[in-house]
């Protein structure tokens, strides 16, 4: 398992994620895959009125993956992704096509920004985290989008980049301000990683372009994972948004132990949108099931926020991966 935290950074810029998808067709130059998770999640918490709730927030993911070669050195792909929750319509998370070679690859449609590589050095929790590394739309996953994303072997260390634009207009669901993404990691054979990445759109109802930088920095040794993660941004107000997220993990056997401390402040307002350590702790009974607990200390006064928002968190979910 301390293989797979140590390619987090790397395997964050790969727009698909299939590692378990079964291959349901293939030829001599095309292929296609299915794959997906069913995911069962019970969200203990405190709502409003004080009242200790829980909460069903199941889902379940599936995607499919095809590619035909067109030369011995490109290929063209196309990709989808939809989550359902109960209650609610399909939600398409990833809706593209491309092409892709040892140039990299690149893709226009439903797809990732660029920052998300960048926040997955922290973003490693089963359930709670990542309160820090929100993006805004045109760093997210969005449509209407064009994205590259190139990853390169330098005798033993890896360089991956990735860029996308934004255009202004609607995709099937939302109309789109223009806006674009840059990011880069560099990852070390020895374990250590960088990464950086800065966002911009343009924020056409109110006062300011929205702007967004974020740095990252990982070391992995053995069976241990540490990283950091710092946010400097500006909102659409022209308010000053900072935050940093420290996040630690630990294999041991089959179980990963993570935790996480999220700081989240809007500094012009003198405002905490977020202060939380959370715990978690992931057991995999193998490359498809697993079972995790997972708890969030919410350090934000109920008085500013309420109770809703300023209350603990205990999730219990089991995932299966196909």
């Amino acid at each position: 398992m301390n293989k797979k935290l140590i390619a987090l950074a790397v395997a964050a810029a790969s727009i698909s994620s299939v590692a378990n998808a079964a291959e349901v067709y293939s030829d001599e130059t095309s292929s296609l895959a299915v794959g997906g998770r069913f995911e069962a999640r019970a969200v203990m918490a405190e709502n409003d009125e004080g009242d200790n709730k829980v909460n069903d927030a199941t889902r379940v993911r599936i995607n499919v993956a095809g590619k035909t070669d067109i030369t011995d050195t490109v290929y063209a792909l196309g990709f989808w992704e939809g989550e359902y929750t109960d209650g609610n319509e399909v939600n398409n998370r990833h809706l593209n096509a491309g092409i892709g070679g040892d140039f990299g690859q690149v893709r226009y449609g439903k797809t990732d920004g660029s920052l998300g590589m960048i926040t997955d050095f922290t973003d490693i929790m089963s359930f709670h985290g990542n309160e820090a590394g929100g993006k805004i739309a045109a760093a997210d996953r969005t449509g209407n989008n064009l994205a590259y994303v190139g990853s390169f072997d330098l005798g033993g260390d890896n360089l991956t980049v990735k860029a996308n634009y934004v255009f202004e207009g609607e995709d099937n669901v939302n109309e789109l301000t223009d806006g674009y993404s840059v990011g880069a990691i560099y990852a070390m054979d020895m374990g250590l990683a960088f990464g950086a990445g800065y966002g911009e759109q343009s924020a056409d109802d109110f006062d300011k372009d929205q702007k967004q930088a974020f740095g990252a920095i990982s070391y992995t040794y053995g069976d241990f994972y540490v990283a950091g993660l710092y946010q400097d941004s500006k909102d659409e107000f022209g308010d000053k948004i900072r935050g940093y997220e420290f996040a630690a993990a630990y294999t041991y056997g089959k179980t990963v132990f993570t935790g996480t401390y999220n700081y989240l402040e809007d500094k012009d307002n003198d405002f905490d949108v977020a202060d939380s350590i959370a715990i978690d702790a992931t057991h995999y009974f193998n490359k498809n099931f697993r079972t995790y607990a997972s708890y969030k200390f919410n350090n934000l006064d109920s008085k500013d926020v309420g109770k809703a928002d300023a209350s603990d968190q205990f999730v219990l979910g089991a995932r299966y991966d196909f």
